[in-house]
């Protein structure tokens, strides 16, 4: 009460201490970042090997496998690591436990490759390392296109300049470009010519690493002059490359140009990307944690200006998939949410107090706890984001509760004829205790939160500090603003007193329908008091039936939401050439123009082929190779419904292109970052090191998840009937021939895969400052069949003193087909297959129980091999068991609360009868709004318990005061239950008023939490009706029969004194 007092004493330092919460709370909001979703900090290092021209099957064997088991037994703190294994790339992802520091990992990583590279293929360069994180996905596609420019020239504007605009801007980052072909000088060998001069491949390397050289000619001191010495050791132009001399024959120089084609060219093309059916190029953008989406996208248009100041004549630069616009309309709709909930709260407050001063006492206690809880979430390192949003928004409805029933007894106790002075002491103290008792237990009901894991914890914890941060600061206001305010402002109201006009009769029709409503309860209850076994047996009996909703509600881990885009990735049959797949995609994109309206299709996209290989290390795709794209979507604002709109497209095009695989995947923030990087949410592992004998297992298993009702989209992940040709060199005839294994294997490597990996050399280039490649190889086009391979000419040792003969591949060695897996996926150094599945129709939890069955029916399993379920459903379950585990918890801690406030083991059990109607008013709201159980549902339970415990604690602790006075029990708990009749509705009005927005999902985003709005309402409506019947029903049934806190007090007072007498 001393608080109480103190306030009452000094209003200007209570106005002075509102206003520092006021004007900090501005200042920490100008200075927070904003963003969909908080930092998730998961310990995650990527790494990527490149080495073109190697298999999937060899990078696996000689740089992946090397690669997972150095570090596995060097670097520290590894959870687990995965990897996948493409021709000529190796993608390795280290997960580490919480709390490890990835900056040592990186520095171990890098020390390890550097340890082993000597065991590595020569020529291998060193692996990029990255710190990576969950959010790390696109923001925004900034594209490049023209209508005369040459995908060349867009490459390379976008890889060498665009760069330069972008790298400096904090928070950022941003790969290679994907399609276009990059700029590259390439010496295109004529076999035939070569053939006929004597040299091979490997001697037109050789020449350019000897002619084309970077080496420092020093200095000179002649005389009094010290020179400069410089050699032409790399040609200024081009051309000029044509005339290096590669060696002699019949005593005349054979240049590269004799025998070769040198031009300011590019490299072969590995991807291509089409906007709008327009070949293009973009650079994925991105953000670091830490960063905001909005400030670095907002930081990327400024910069567009002066990027395009040095732009090509007729290049266009846009920000295309822009997230900045989904997140921005997010977190405005919620905050219109916010406000609306307000208003809501603030007119119900007005109509049941029928005092706009009393409202405004109340009302103005909202933003400055809001205000005071964005201070926390600043000095918590947190971000405004739809999840810190969301929980001020479910605090809103709360926030009102202590100021709310502290002014509704204020008004009480000074209808009972005392001063206000005396009766803002006594209601203050009347509901000091069960007013913090009430807010503690809201604050440990979030507890829970510890105990999720992945994904899930970095989400809600931000909710929760929200949450927690407001309420406290909700119960300070009402010990020091609210009383200060009701003495300045209440002098000259009395209680009877109503406003005038019409605000005067709505409020005066209001208390008179208000007062009738009273009574109608008083008489009610007192007939459920007279038959309380009965009407607890019923309501016992209906609980445990609501039960059964269980089984039928549906679980999910988090809920879908539309922000209008779509993703699909399409497999045309494996082994199809880059030119064809983006013919094949351009018959399915013409598709899908027929399907979606012009009016409301935006943007669409496709990228097909795999990226630069360190883009990789930035973007999750289920790309293996040529024959796979992805296409983005990107509809209008005002569009139908984005899942209705995939379902026509993959009716469509499978109809139509029956030999094509076709599935959806996570398109926008939300659902890439809640997917954890994975293509499908039911991801069944198949573990062993027979790939063979675990595709055979995965392909039966697939036939058996494609019968699940709701499972669609089974497909197996990798694909292990590559097309390919095996080169097999007779070593005895090559010897005989002064060849080695080596100088035909360098020679097939350069002729099909250029130089550039073993033999890199530069040329730069003097007009715009920047060194390109030099790359020997065959024109794509001259080797066009087997017989082409093998004319691949092969320049022998000399023997005895003879020149050697030229010889060609075919002479040497035989070309056969056979088939290799493409794309080899490890966990912890072990071979895995996946089975994907999509969920439609159907929940989450129905599905991954069915296929959990399907995974258990599973016969002959080959010895070594597991098999088990991850993705989201994995995830899913543990924060359901983490949740439960938490909320168990956190009742059995409010009850403990409540037992050392009330020193009583009875009166929190009364309490808590409110719990289980909590629970099934919740299920029952889900099953009347179509809505599952999942994350957020839960967290909207946990709130639904606080605040009916909070309720329960307020009429008990009433109750309790007048049992104290002599009363029955009985007449207590009517009395107690009739009196705190207004603020346990006015708690439970303004927290689904609050909750009522949120609920009807209408905004960007909505869908994520609205289920937590639903669950909030129909628990709080139910454990309501609880408090206000079977609490005091039970209360009255069992309370009588025990001594309570005053009755012990008073015995043991008695036996005190009676003591001290004697």
């Amino acid at each position: 009460m001393w608080i109480v007092q103190l306030a009452l004493r000094r209003p200007v330092t209570v106005a002075v201490m509102s206003a520092l919460m006021l004007l900090l709370g501005i200042v920490s909001l100008g200075r927070m970042n904003f963003d969909i979703f908080p930092a998730i900090d998961m310990p995650l290092v990527n790494m990527v090997w490149n080495y073109p021209g190697l298999s999937a099957q060899e990078m696996e064997q000689r740089v992946v496998n090397i690669s997972e088991r150095a570090a596995s037994t060097t670097v520290n703190g590894v959870d687990h690591i995965e990897s996948v294994s493409y021709n000529g790339i190796g993608l390795l992802k280290f997960y580490f436990q919480a709390g490890s520091d990835t900056g040592l990992a990186i520095a171990q990583l890098t020390a390890v490759c550097e340890a082993i590279k000597n065991i590595l293929p020569p020529g291998i360069s060193p692996p990029s390392v990255i710190d990576y994180n969950a959010t790390n996905v696109p923001i925004a596609f900034l594209v490049f296109s023209s209508d005369r420019l040459s995908q060349r020239q867009l490459y390379d504007f976008g890889f060498n300049f665009a760069g330069l605009f972008l790298f400096t801007i904090p928070g950022l980052s941003s790969p290679a470009p994907f399609g276009g072909t990059s700029r590259s000088v390439m010496v295109n060998i004529d076999p035939s010519r070569m053939y006929a001069r004597g040299v091979s491949p490997q001697d037109v390397v050789t020449a350019l690493l000897n002619q084309n050289v970077i080496i420092p000619g020093g200095t000179a001191k002649i005389g009094n002059v010290e020179y400069n010495v410089v050699l032409n050791g790399s040609p200024p132009t081009v051309e000029d490359l044509n005339r290096l001399p590669i060696k002699e024959l019949n005593g005349a120089p054979v240049y590269i140009g004799d025998v070769a084609k040198v031009s300011d060219s590019h490299a072969v093309q590995t991807d291509i990307v089409r906007v709008n059916g327009k070949l293009s190029t973009y650079r994925l953008i991105l953000k670091h944690p830490s960063a905001s989406t909005l400030t670095v996208v907002d930081a990327v248009r400024q910069a567009l200006g002066p990027m395009m100041a040095i732009a090509p004549p007729g290049l266009r630069a846009e920000l295309a998939f822009d997230q900045s616009v989904f997140v921005r309309r997010a977190l405005r709709d919620v905050l219109e949410e916010g406000a609306l909930a307000a208003a809501l709260v603030g007119l119900m407050t007005l109509l049941f107090l029928g005092s706009w001063r009393s409202t405004i006492i109340v009302i103005t206690s909202i933003p400055l706890a809001i205000l005071t809880s964005i201070v926390g979430l600043k000095l918590s390192g947190q971000t405004i984001n739809l999840m810190t949003l969301g929980g001020l928004s479910l605090a809103v409805g709360m926030l009102v509760d202590d100021a709310t029933v502290e002014v509704e007894n204020i008004h009480r106790n000074h209808a009972m004829g005392k001063p206000l002075g005396v009766a803002i002491l006594d209601g203050a103290r009347q509901i000091a205790v069960p007013a913090f008792i009430g807010t503690l237990s809201i604050c440990i009901v979030f507890s829970p939160v510890v105990a999720l894991t992945g994904v899930a914890r970095f989400l809600f914890t931000p909710l929760a500090l929200a949450v927690v941060y407001a309420m406290l600061a909700s119960y300070l206001l009402s010990r020091t603003l609210v009383p200060s305010m009701a003495l300045h402002l209440l002098t000259e109201e009395h209680h009877e007193n109503r406003a005038g006009g019409v605000l005067g009769i709505l409020t005066t029709r209001f208390e008179h329908g208000f007062e009738r409503m009273r009574e109608r309860y008083r008489r009610g209850l007192t007939s459920v008091m007279a038959h309380r076994g009965f009407t607890l047996g019923c309501v016992a009996i209906l609980v445990l039936a609501s039960m059964v909703l269980l089984r039928v509600v549906g679980e999910d881990f988090f809920p879908t939401v539309d922000s209008g885009m779509i993703r699909l990735h399409v497999r045309v049959p494996v082994g199809t050439r880059l030119e064809e797949s983006s013919r094949i995609l351009d018959d399915v994109e013409n598709e899908i123009r027929g399907i979606i309206p012009q009016t409301q299709l935006k943007l669409m996209t496709d990228h097909v082929g795999l990226p630069v290989y360190w883009a990789l290390l930035f973007y999750q795709t289920d790309t293996l190779g040529p024959q796979d794209a992805d296409l983005q979507i990107q509809l209008s604002e005002n569009h139908d419904s984005s899942a209705k709109y995939t379902r026509a497209i993959l009716d469509r095009v499978r109809a139509k292109f029956p030999q094509l695989t076709i599935y959806p995947q996570a398109a926008d923030i939300v659902s890439q970052v809640l997917s954890f990087g994975l293509s499908a949410p039911i991801d069944v592992q198949i573990t062993g090191r027979d790939l063979n004998a675990s595709f055979a297992l995965a392909e039966k298993l697939k036939n058996e998840i494609e019968t699940i009702p709701g499972a669609a989209n089974t497909r197996i992940a990798q694909v292990l009937d590559y097309p390919t040709l095996r080169v097999q060199v007779d070593r005895d005839k090559a010897l005989e021939l002064g060849l080695t294994q080596h100088d035909v294997t360098t020679s097939v490597l350069t002729s099909l895969s250029s130089s550039s990996v073993i033999a890199p050399n530069q040329w730069l280039d003097l007009r715009n400052g920047v060194n390109y490649s030099v790359s020997v190889q065959t024109p794509q086009h001259i080797v066009d069949s087997i017989q082409a391979i093998g004319r691949t000419p092969l320049t022998p040792s000399v023997i005895d003193g003879a020149p050697p003969a030229p010889q060609f591949l075919a002479n040497l060695a035989n070309i056969r087909h056979e088939v290799q897996a493409q794309g080899i996926n490890h966990y912890t150094v072990q071979r895995v297959l996946d089975v994907n599945c999509d969920v439609e129709g159907r929940d989450l939890g129905s599905v991954s129980a069915a296929v959990q069955r399907k995974v258990d029916e599973l016969k002959a399993v080959p010895r070594g091999t597991s098999v088990k379920i991850l993705g989201q459903s994995e995830a899913m379950h543990a924060s359901f068991g983490s949740m439960g585990a938490g909320l168990l918890l956190a009742i059995v801690l409010v009850y403990l609360l409540m037992a050392t406030n009330f020193q009583s083991w009875l009166d929190p059990f009364i309490i808590m009868m409110a719990v289980p109607g909590a629970l099934a008013g919740v299920l029952w709201m889900l099953i009347a709004t179509r809505t599952t159980l999942n994350v957020e549902s839960l967290m909207g339970t946990i709130m639904a318990v606080g605040v009916g415990v909070a309720n329960g604690n307020l009429l008990i602790t009433f109750a309790d005061d007048l049992r104290g006075q002599g009363k029955s029990a009985m007449e207590a708990a009517v009395e107690a239950a009739t009196v705190r009749m207004r603020p346990v509705l006015m708690t439970a009005l303004a927290m689904i008023l609050g909750m009522l927005p949120m609920s009807l999902a209408l905004g960007a985003g909505g869908e994520q939490n609205a289920p937590l709005g639903r669950a909030v309402i129909g628990g709080l409506i139910a454990a309501t009706a609880m408090t206000l019947f079977v609490v005091p029903a039970v209360y009255s049934l069992f309370t009588g029969k025990y001594l309570g806190k005053r009755e012990r007090d008073a015995i043991i007072g008695a036996m005190v004194e009676q003591a001290e007498k004697d």
